[in-house]
């Protein structure tokens, strides 16, 4: 949501006892918001920005970190390595040192290895620990070295989280060998590392849970994690390039050698351009404990690479052997057979994410009428039409929302839900300025649940029915 420096301002000034404050995906707020926070907020533990957008102009910052109280703080979790502006880190340095509760810090890419030293020097207790960028301010051969920073990541005894690598010099990897045997969490998803940059960190993490990492290692890279960390529970790869037609470095290949390696595993975000029924079928038996399974095949409508058949019995698969499915992501080429699947199977299912799949209506029908515990529904890129949308009348009350971008839904098929379902919300987004006829496809519907009734604040591209 949009948060302002004023709302900021008025929770802090309002609660003097005020001890948690958790920013996820935010914006409309600046230094100044934090700074009021910091400085009124006497009792503050938690501090955690995440993946917020903060509005500076670098002329117009406001020191916040030294606005923190200057006796012991209460704090326990500092996270801020969303906040891409400068900030001063002899105040943060002088804050990490008079906070003994301080358990997980996450700095900005505007921390270089040698002060990453200095912070951890100050604060041997951290148990998470977000790096910054990971590469040194000084002269290409004249920084510090690795074998300094090796030892205070050694001295670092209580680590089991590591992120951040925003800017990462894989010079410095070595460093954290001292700590990797004892990591659960590893976050690599800011390091395009290739492959030899990856297979020495990981084959020294053997107790990972959690493992998050750039398609850059290739699958390669993924067989080094299969082969080291049998005991991962999730696995997020993320793509360099996003688009539709870049060529991705993972494959089927990479997720069979997951399957195969990590049979633990809870949950999967995977992004690649190609991908066969063979290796999903192989995930679905090898891993019947999956709980989440995100496949998301960036190209539109791709088939299995191999046999060039829909992507329907993968997906089948995933819903059949893997009873405690609950988010499904689904993409590639898929017919209405791969949604009978999830109807008939997923029971369990309470978030669904569709892009550019399924050939008719009936797609939608089979999951409305089989997923009876459903609650999120995103679509994006299908050929559903009103027909679809209407098919869902009788269970859009027990759904938190629905979400449907660039399918072939008229703002009459709109109206007729709103007319339908009191009280819901409808509401049609625009992408464009042009008042849309009621036979005209509508470029997004954001349909959902409140209590509170439709908003008062809607921008003017948003049209509440």
């Amino acid at each position: 949501m949009t948060v302002s420096d004023d709302d900021l301002a008025l929770v802090a000034t309002s609660f003097p006892c005020f001890r948690d404050l958790s920013l996820v995906c935010c914006d409309g707020f600046s230094t100044l918001g934090l700074a009021v926070v910091a400085e009124r907020c006497r009792h503050l533990r938690v501090l955690d920005l995440i993946e917020d957008y903060v509005e500076d102009d670098e002329d117009e910052l406001v020191d916040w970190i030294s606005k923190f109280p200057e006796c012991n703080t209460s704090l326990e979790s500092l996270v801020f390595d969303c906040v891409s502006v400068p900030f001063n880190f002899e105040a943060l340095e002088a804050l990490v040192a008079r906070s003994p509760a301080l358990r997980q810090l996450r700095v900005n890419h505007h921390v270089s290895v040698e002060q990453l030293r200095r912070l951890m020097a100050r604060a041997p207790q951290l148990t998470h620990f977000g790096t910054g960028a990971f590469r040194s301010e000084g002269a290409p051969g004249g920084g510090l070295a690795v074998t300094e920073l090796a030892t205070s990541f050694a001295a670092s005894r209580s680590l089991i989280c590591l992120s951040g690598f925003r800017e990462v010099d894989p010079e410095y990897l070595p460093a954290i060998y001292p700590v990797c045997a004892k990591l659960t969490s590893l976050n690599f998803s800011f390091a395009s590392l290739t492959a030899a940059e990856l297979k020495p960190v990981i084959r020294n993490c053997t107790n990972l849970r959690t493992f998050w990492v750039l398609d850059t290692v290739g699958d390669e890279g993924l067989r080094a994690v299969a082969d080291a960390c049998s005991d991962l529970r999730e696995l997020r790869v993320f793509p360099l390039d996003a688009s539709e037609d870049s060529e991705g470095s993972v494959s089927d290949v990479g997720l069979e050698a997951i399957s195969k390696g990590c049979r633990k595993l809870e949950s999967i975000l995977y992004f690649c351009q190609r991908m066969t029924n063979a290796a999903v079928i192989d995930m679905s038996k090898n891993c019947p404990e999956l709980v989440v399974f995100r496949l998301c095949i960036m190209g539109r409508h791709r088939p299995d690479r191999v046999t060039g058949e829909p992507m329907d019995e993968g997906f089948g698969a995933i819903v059949m052997n893997c009873k405690k499915l609950t988010r499904l992501s689904v993409s590639g080429l898929l017919t209405d057979k791969a949604f009978a699947h999830i109807g008939k199977h997923g029971k369990l299912i309470k978030t669904l994410s569709v892009a550019f799949a399924g050939n008719s209506d009936m797609s939608l029908q089979y999951v409305f009428e089989g997923c009876t515990k459903l609650q999120k529904l995103e679509v994006r890129d299908s050929p559903f039409s009103d027909r679809g949308l209407l098919s869902g009348l009788d269970y859009f009350y027990n759904m938190r929302f629905l979400w449907m971008n660039s399918c072939r839904l008229t703002m009459r098929g709109c109206r007729d839900v709103a007319r339908q379902m009191q009280n819901l919300v409808v509401e049609v987004i625009k992408d464009h300025s042009e008042d849309e006829g009621e036979g005209e496809t509508v470029d997004k519907l954001y349909l959902y649940r409140s209590l509170a009734g439709p908003r008062d604040d809607a921008p003017p591209f948003v049209t509440l029915l």
